[in-house]
């Protein structure tokens, strides 16, 4: 169980970076990095575990089932992707009971429509009414009432309503009880700029992504009032280029008998048995 809440945490770091896992050992290697947090997003998860985009083809036992293998792997604080709950508002309270005795620290609970969903923060093509996603996150929030578990509200109707209704709707979840409060897509620095103005003190987090203008210094993210970074889209696109590559050059070596690229072997074992903790499981 993890030694440390996220709660804890953000209350701590200026700002909390959460880079995102998707199995055990790429969990194993953010823990051997430093970093003190780890988010379990569903498009990464989901293409890792089961090759599925994300866009409402899993359950909530497809997810739970990669969550717990990553959760038993690391003793780092997990923030896990809730989508919207899975159902109404008694698969809400299902899933953070379930979530409770996994031991995870934080859920993302969205107001996207599952049957529409989609990936990343791509653009919603729909959202539920502001009221149905208030009272799944009051039961939410009454669920893990007494505990350490955050709920995050993520707030998705900026694509299809504009940034100014998409705060309102955030205020209204944030009366609803949520602990936190996300709103995925921005596009600009002071659009940005305005979310932490108006949110100054919440557990805000943002979800960062390598060549958009909104890519900016985590420092300069932390004094415009975001409080947690989530970096959805650093490992999945370098591994699987790196993969590829690597497929593409032992293709290229049985049909052609051409070497194959070096690589930094003796660096890349050593970070691998680190990761799965070797030293410990040959001495007993």
């Amino acid at each position: 169980m993890p030694k440390i809440s996220i709660r804890e945490l953000v209350a701590t770091h200026r700002p909390l970076i959460t880079p995102l896992a998707h199995d055990a050992l790429s969990a194993r290697l953010i823990e051997r990095a430093g970093f003190k947090s780890i988010g379990i997003g569903g498009s990464a998860l989901l293409a890792a575990r089961y090759g599925l985009p994300d866009i409402g083809l899993a359950a909530f036992g497809e997810m739970s089932a990669g969550i717990r293998d990553i959760i038993a792997a690391t003793d780092l604080p997990l923030v896990v992707d809730g989508d919207d709950g899975y159902g109404d508002v008694k698969s809400v309270a299902y899933m953070i009971e379930s979530y409770l005795r996994l031991g995870v620290s934080a859920v993302v609970l969205e107001d996207q429509l599952l049957v529409s969903k989609q990936p990343g923060d791509s653009g919603a093509t729909a959202v539920v009414a502001t009221e149905v996603m208030a009272n799944k996150l009051k039961v939410a929030v009454a669920t893990c009432a007494g505990t350490d578990l955050q709920i995050i509200a993520r707030c998705d109707a900026y694509a299809i309503e504009g940034l100014g209704a998409a705060m309102r709707r955030a205020e209204r979840y944030l009366e609803a009880g949520a602990h936190g409060l996300f709103i995925p897509g921005l596009t600009t620095v002071a659009e940005l700029a305005e979310v932490g103005r108006n949110f100054n003190g919440v557990h805000l987090m943002t979800a960062q992504f390598e060549g958009r203008p909104t890519w900016l210094p985590p420092a300069q993210l932390y004094a415009m009032g975001f409080r947690q970074i989530t970096l959805p889209g650093v490992l999945v696109p370098r591994i699987v280029s790196c993969m590829d590559q690597a497929l593409q050059d032992l293709a290229r070596f049985v049909q052609t008998g051409d070497a194959m690229p070096s690589y930094p072997a003796q660096s890349a074992q050593l970070a691998l048995h680190d990761a799965l903790r070797f030293s410990k499981w040959k001495s007993i």
